[in-house]
This record gives structure tokens, sequence and C-alpha cells, in this order.
């Protein structure tokens, strides 16, 4: 039987590409890592790993353990936390991740309602986008994340459940006439524009070319306080979603419903069930969901 330390580390070279880093990840020495990756390879009689300058690079059969290795992982925490919770070890504390505006509309909702619903329950909250959401959940690092999407693709072990359809509006200056969604994206086929992350920020992209322009993008930044305030200022333009808008929306800003949404998903990793606490916390955030007022 594979020894599940030996898998871990295998999997954190190939997320990492090197031992050194490897075994900062999961606190080890690099001594350590080394071998539980030798012994890996004496159990099994196959080579999964060559150097490559100062790095690593994981062979083909590498590649397939280490990727059956992250399910044998995420299976293993999730019989650790449902014994846990079986026997009663712990009242239960949900990791979670959420961008920006889900923290600030969606998780302090979901908190206050666990308060009453489910008092045992701890949150620990990251703030983080969803790449680095993802991965989190894929490295065991967070329980549950609050993640977007433009598209209905869903990666290999992930189970998402959609919480919240998220419009696109235009934000412009007050200043600017009310149009219909067509009309207002060509009218600015001139202006300056300010863009958010790269995820958002290809949506612009597309809804400007279907609109017949590229857009001149000359100011980028992921703080969405800043993007209204840079547009309030009368020289340019954006594109934001509703739950930014939820959060706050500057009085020097008008705002113009686009054809266009993201889903806003709960996720999770590996297979189901998942744990009682976990589920506690989804079902918090799909009730605060319902109860987001977003933009008209």
């Amino acid at each position: 039987m594979l020894d599940l330390r030996r898998l871990q580390a295998l999997v954190a070279v190939a997320r990492t590409g090197s031992v050194s880093a490897a075994a900062d990840e999961l606190h080890y020495g690099q001594p350590t890592i080394s071998h539980h990756l030798r012994r890996l390879e004496a159990e099994t009689r196959t080579v999964l790993l060559q150097r490559v300058g100062r790095g690593v690079r994981l062979t083909a059969e590498g590649m397939a353990l280490a990727h059956r290795a992250e399910e044998i992982l995420a299976l293993s925490r999730r019989a650790e936390e449902e014994l846990e919770l079986t026997a009663g070890l712990r009242a239960g504390r949900v990791r979670l991740a959420a961008f920006p505006s889900a923290a600030a509309t969606l998780v302090p909702p979901a908190l206050a309602a666990l308060r009453e619903s489910a008092p045992g329950v701890a949150i620990e909250l990251v703030e983080a986008e969803p790449p680095d959401a993802i991965e989190s959940l894929r490295a065991g690092r967070v329980d549950l994340a609050i993640t977007f999407t433009y598209d209905d693709t869903e990666a290999d072990l992930l189970s998402a459940d959609t919480v919240l359809t998220d419009h696109l509006y235009l934000v412009e200056p007050a200043a600017e006439r009310a149009r219909t969604a067509g009309r207002a994206l060509r009218a600015h086929r001139h202006t300056a524009w300010v863009a958010g992350c790269e995820r958002c920020r290809a949506q612009l992209v597309e809804l400007c070319a279907a609109s017949g322009y590229e857009p001149e993008i000359s100011f980028a930044t992921d703080d969405y306080l800043a993007v209204q305030a840079l547009v309030a200022q009368g020289a340019l333009v954006s594109i934001l979603p509703g739950l930014a808008l939820a959060v706050h929306q500057h009085p020097g800003v008008r705002v113009t419903r686009l054809p266009a949404t993201r889903q806003v998903q709960v996720v999770t990793y590996g297979a189901p069930p998942r744990p009682r606490t976990v589920n506690a916390v989804a079902d918090a955030i799909v009730v605060a969901a319902r109860d987001v007022s977003l933009p008209r």
C-alpha cells in the first residue's frame, strides 16, 4: 500500500516544480522530501521524476500517479473530517475562500445565519480570486470556495453549485445620458477604459468586439472602488459585475445592465458526500445569494 506522505510529496513537487519548493510548502526538510520520493519510486518500481536544470520534472508515469494521488489525498482528508465530526472531536471548522465582492455581500449574511442555525460551525475566511481559490481547494488549504465563471466548464473532481447569476454592467460617468446597452457600448468606441482582473478583462474585450471595436484600456485595477472613482472623474468607462456594485455604487457613476453574465458558484473538491459542516456553510451562502440586491 502506498504511503500517503509519499504521495503528498509527489503532488507537491508536481505543483511547485522543485523539491525545495515542495519542502517549503509541506514544511519538511528537503532530505525528507527526497527520501519520500526515492521510497515511492522503489515501491512502485517506476521512475517518477527526471532532473531538469535545477528543478525536476515528472515523467508521464509520475504525472499519472500525481493525478490519482490528488484524488486519494482528497478522499483521505474527507474521511478524517467525517470521522472527527462523527466522533464529536471538533465542533466544526470550515476554511472558506471567496473573491472580494462575494466576501463583502454573501459571507456576512451567511455568517449571521450560521450563528442561529449552526452555532458550532466556525469559518476561517481567505480572500482569493477564482484561480487561486481553486488551487487552494486542490491543495487542501480550504474546504469550500465561492468562485465565478463566465462559462459552464468544470475541472475534474470539482463539485460546483451555482448560487447566483451575476449580470455585468457598463459603468459610465453620471453625466452620460441614458442609452440602451448596445448603443452605450458603441458610444464608447473612442473612450478610454478601466479594466479589472484578467478574466474580467477578457469579457470586456469580447463585449466591445461584439460592438465592432477593440477597447483602449488605459488603466488596470482589481479594486472596484478605484474603478468607480476613476470613472466618476469623467473621462473613463468600465464594466463591473453586479456584486461589486451591490457592495458600493459611487454617486458619480451611472450603470447600464449588459447582455452578459457570470455564474457565482460554491465549489468543493473531491467526491461526495461533503462534510456536514461544509454543507451547512454552502447552504447559508445559497440563502444569502437569494437576498442580494443587485442593480436593475
